[in-house]
């Protein structure tokens, strides 16, 4: 072989290389026969014991030895499954000569059954034609075309996906009690035998099995492979019963709009503040999954949203009405006081909705519209509240990374009603609520007002740089923004001016 070749073969892993497995052996070890004597040169030493690192190296293994492994392993794994079905089918053929001999009135068996795999394994069971014939109507026209007395018959079934739940399904024929018989298996187990009695037309079998997956619960990932079992096979009416628990009447977007308005208002109407957050969770996730689907035929509808969201503004506008008379009022300042916190936390939700689906736009102009609002806000205490603002800082938040898509004047409108509000409030909002992040709003607020006209962000941010050199950290941080506007108009100053450096094209026309 030539070295080139030899030197490939051992970079690829197929040989060893002999530089690196070298091996000491005692027995290889000469010494000089000449004697010893002073003139001559004392003979050399012994070669020190090899290290660890001269010794041959199983740590680096090449390729052909790995693939070997690998090609070991998997032929265990294959024996050690091959060996737990023989376990189990010889299990169930120790059953099946126990059926036989408790039933003493068949008389000896008359069929052999062969049951064989697509890799080759093969059962054979000494069986009765009369149970075959009885339980199974494939099997009653196989055998009705031999009717000899005395004469044994043989039959094979080939290509069997699972030979362990073919015999099983034959023990079955024996049971009298299949119900109880099946107590205790999987969901998986009781569909594969449901498979092959449909197979075999083995209606106790298929009757048994369909009333097991009626009573038993499923986890979701057997929910999947029920129906999608149930599907593929055609078994008419008898699986109604079984789907009834995941299949409804088809509903309209009317019907399915009054159910889901329903428990949405029931969600923020509820008096247990630890249920209500716990059911705001669960649908925020349901309706998230909704969005991820796009075959879902099942959504909330903008207008169900938005009949919220005129509910909540309603109430808060009521509860601040209350509270600027909180004097002459003979509620409960403590109470009054939880119900605004929980009227804005409500529209917060229902705002969070609409934005991650996309229907936010049209809340932005609602919300700057609320102008009652706002004046109301601004004559009570802050304590009460500042909770309102973070509807403000939702919105900026989103527009800044681009969630909500509305028109100049919008946003604008939005920042005009409530951003003095926003940074009356931001001191008490970030003290008060551990969930309020200041950097995104302080963020989202930069990216909103940099959206508008250089005029108006001019106009804002020479009134926040007033304010935040007066409140500091009680007012929101906007110094980007700030950076920002300054460069635009001092440093990269785009002006709409024409270019005065034009290209000029000339046309010319040769003759042909």
């Amino acid at each position: 072989m030539a070295s080139r070749e030899v030197s490939t073969m051992i970079k690829q892993g197929f040989i060893s290389d002999p530089t690196l497995s070298l091996s000491f052996s005692p027995s290889r070890t000469t010494l000089s026969s000449r004697p010893y004597s002073p003139s001559s040169s004392p003979p050399p030493p012994p070669p020190p014991p090899p290290t660890e690192s001269a010794r041959p190296s199983h740590n680096n293994p090449t390729l052909f030895e790995m693939m070997s492994e690998e090609a070991l392993r998997g032929s265990k794994t294959i024996e050690e499954s091959r060996k737990k079905t023989q376990r189990r089918v010889a299990k169930f053929l120790t059953e099946l000569k126990a059926y036989s001999f408790k039933n003493g009135g068949l008389g000896l068996s008359d069929v052999k059954l062969t049951v064989v795999s697509r890799d080759g394994y093969r059962v054979a069971m000494d069986v009765h034609r009369r149970v075959l014939s009885e339980k199974s109507r494939f099997f009653a026209e196989k055998l009705s075309q031999r009717r000899e007395k005395g004469v044994s018959h043989t039959v094979e079934i080939s290509e069997c996906d699972d030979v362990e739940v073919y015999v099983e399904t034959v023990v079955l024929m024996y049971c009298d009690d299949l119900k109880k018989r099946l107590i205790g298996e999987n969901v998986t187990k009781v569909l594969a035998l449901l498979k092959v009695s449909a197979a075999i037309m083995f209606d106790a079998g298929i009757s048994s099995c369909l009333e097991y997956l009626e009573a038993v619960p499923w986890s979701e990932d057997e929910e999947e492979k029920v129906v999608s079992h149930l599907s593929k096979l055609e078994l008419d009416g008898l699986m109604t019963e079984v789907l009834q628990r995941v299949s409804s009447e088809p509903s309209t977007s009317a019907r399915s709009d009054g159910i889901l308005l329903n428990l949405l208002s029931g969600v923020l109407q509820a008096k247990d503040d630890k249920a209500r957050r716990e059911m705001k969770t669960l649908f925020s996730r349901l309706l998230r999954e909704d969005s991820f689907d796009d075959g879902n035929r099942f959504d909330v509808s903008k207008d169900t949203l938005y009949h919220l969201c005129h509910r909540c503004l309603s109430s808060l506008v009521l509860c601040l009405s209350e509270a600027t008379a909180i004097d002459s009022s003979r509620r409960d300042r403590g109470v009054l006081m939880a119900e605004i916190a929980r009227e804005a936390d409500n529209l917060q939700w229902i705002v969070d909705i609409l934005i991650e689906k996309r229907m936010a736009n049209d809340f932005v102009k609602l919300w700057a519209d609320q102008r009652e609002l706002a004046e109301l806000h601004s004559k009570i205490p802050i304590m009460y509240r500042h909770e309102i603002s973070r509807i403000t800082a939702q919105l900026c938040i989103a527009i800044g990374r681009g969630n909500i898509l509305v028109g100049k004047e919008s946003r604008f409108s939005l920042l005009a009603t409530w951003l003095e509000a926003l940074y009356d409030d931001f001191g008490w909002m970030r003290s008060a609520s551990k969930s309020v992040d200041k950097k995104l709003v302080e963020d989202g607020l930069s990216h909103t007002i940099l959206t508008l006209s250089m005029r108006q962000q001019q106009a804002i941010l020479l009134k926040w740089f007033d304010r935040f050199l007066n409140k500091g950290d009680d007012c929101p941080n906007i110094q980007k923004a700030f950076e920002v506007w300054w460069r635009r108009a001092f440093i990269r100053q785009y002006t709409d001016t024409e270019d005065s450096s034009q290209l000029q094209i000339t046309v010319c026309s040769y003759p042909s």
